[in-house]
């Protein structure tokens, strides 16, 4: 017998586009909200994949992989150790697909969904999920036992149509103390406690987009902000004037070549800056891309835009407004 909380999965769904985002407060305007994550694994070619789809005993259905989040948790922490604990892969976070709702027991459920390439792992049996099967697109559309699910691997499929080759992620300093309060080099200005906070943090928001290589701006403030996540990589961090704000308004050129040069290495990299380089950078990178990017663009301490090339063109970007727990 399928379980109460998943009969009839029906409800609202806001699966948005390529230009994506996860607000400060995702729940905002929703009674009782209920977080989980998840993903369309994927693994082989990203023009033709095979697809992840598990069947879960208590419920009986075949489904995504996804749970919920628990307590001092980001979604995109929640998102890999879910995957983990169900299917046994270790995975590689791409595209944020969206988020699906409905209601559940008085309760409104929030499922956010990404695509995720499988690294590696094995798959055993376990009391969650005692079946997995890797398919193809059509197959998984049909396998799946509710139209939400088969919304959701629609849209991953049409993003996975063009799969970026590199992904930058441009993550904003944490907060500093305030500078009316400081009376030294703006350079040095540090991270309060907040902002160390918020650092900490970004490591479980982005490890799970396995990073290559870490770069900074000069401002210790920067180098702050990235230094948790290059400690638990096991990576330096790169600190090169080029990325801030005083190199930006001084010399764009230059400033613009060094952004270029990371999206020329590919893979993935991660780019701590300031709140006048990145909105300015972002917009330079839409005009010349696939991506119209249009009003303000947010930028947020602590925030994190994660862009998405082919070639060396923008053609995908999620904004994380904080990587603080949802709740």
């Amino acid at each position: 017998m399928m379980h109460e909380e998943d009969k009839d999965r029906k409800g609202d769904t806001f699966v948005t586009g390529r230009l994506t985002e996860i607000p400060v407060k995702p729940a905002e305007g929703i009674s009782k909200p209920t977080f989980a994550a998840g993903a369309v694994l994927w693994r082989g070619n990203p023009a033709d994949p095979q697809v992840c789809v598990i069947h879960r005993p208590h419920y009986d259905d075949w489904s995504l992989p996804k749970g919920k989040l628990d307590a001092g948790e980001n979604l995109l922490a929640t998102a890999v150790r879910e995957i983990w604990e169900e299917t046994g892969y270790r995975v590689r976070l791409g595209k944020l697909l969206g988020n699906v709702s409905y209601p559940v027991a008085g309760r409104t459920k929030l499922v956010w969904y990404w695509t995720a390439e499988v690294l590696d792992g094995d798959f055993e049996k376990n009391s969650e999920v005692n079946e997995l099967r890797w398919v193809g697109w059509d197959e998984a559309e049909k396998l799946v036992s509710y139209e939400l699910d088969r919304e959701v691997l629609a849209k991953a499929r049409k993003r996975m149509s063009n799969e970026p080759d590199t992904r930058v992620i441009l993550v904003r300093h944490g907060r500093a103390h305030r500078r009316a309060n400081w009376n030294g080099n703006d350079s040095l200005r540090p991270l309060d406690k907040k902002g160390r906070r918020q650092a900490e943090l970004l490591v479980s928001a982005l490890e799970g987009f396995r990073p290559e290589r870490i770069y900074s701006a000069e401002p210790v403030r920067c180098q702050d902000t990235v230094a948790p996540l290059a400690a638990e990589l096991g990576m330096d961090v790169t600190v090169d004037e080029r990325f801030g704000d005083e190199f930006w308004i001084s010399n764009l050129v230059k400033a613009k070549k060094a952004f270029a040069e990371v999206i020329a290495e590919g893979g993935v990299s991660v780019i701590c800056s300031q709140g006048l380089t990145i909105p300015d950078l972002l917009a330079s990178l839409s005009a010349k891309g696939t991506l119209p990017l249009d009003g303000e663009i947010n930028c947020k301490k602590g925030s994190a835009w994660v862009l998405g090339f082919n070639d060396g063109v923008l053609t995908t970007a999620d904004y994380y407004a904080s990587a603080l727990p949802v709740k």
